[in-house]
């Protein structure tokens, strides 16, 4: 009974102590990045704004998020940089769905599988409809 109470705390207070540093060793990953920030790179904001880098000093950076817009934020505010790598994976992932062989509710080739027809540019935005 006497060691019960010394065993608890101990059990308690591993799982704690190793949160806290695997959360120091994710804050020094972060700010090792946010200040490694260098002109070219394609970066994410926290709120989820895509631009590229333009200009850093030390406590900001300027992104540009669309041709000649140049927004002025915070190195904090950069949540990760994103590599061509990752960029190209989600693009192949965007292709279309593969059409349906058999069925009545199969999908001919000049449909996407939302059922809206599709159009000659695969570009174009989506379509939207009601449901």
């Amino acid at each position: 009974m006497d060691l019960l109470l010394p065993l608890l705390l101990v059990a308690l207070l591993i799982p704690m102590f190793l949160g806290v540093r695997r959360q120091k060793r994710e804050m020094a990953k972060v700010t090792e990045m946010q200040e490694t920030l260098k002109v070219g790179d394609r970066v994410v904001t926290t709120s989820g704004l895509f631009g590229t880098v333009v200009e850093a000093d030390d406590d900001s950076v300027d992104l540009e998020i669309a041709e000649d817009v140049v927004t002025t934020w915070l190195r904090a505010s950069i949540r990760e940089i994103r590599n061509e790598d990752a960029t190209a994976v989600e693009e192949s992932t965007d292709t279309e769905a593969p059409i349906a062989e058999s069925g009545s509710d199969s999908v001919t080739a000049s449909e996407n599988s939302d059922g809206a027809e599709g159009s000659e540019n695969s570009d174009a935005a989506p379509k939207l409809s009601k449901d």
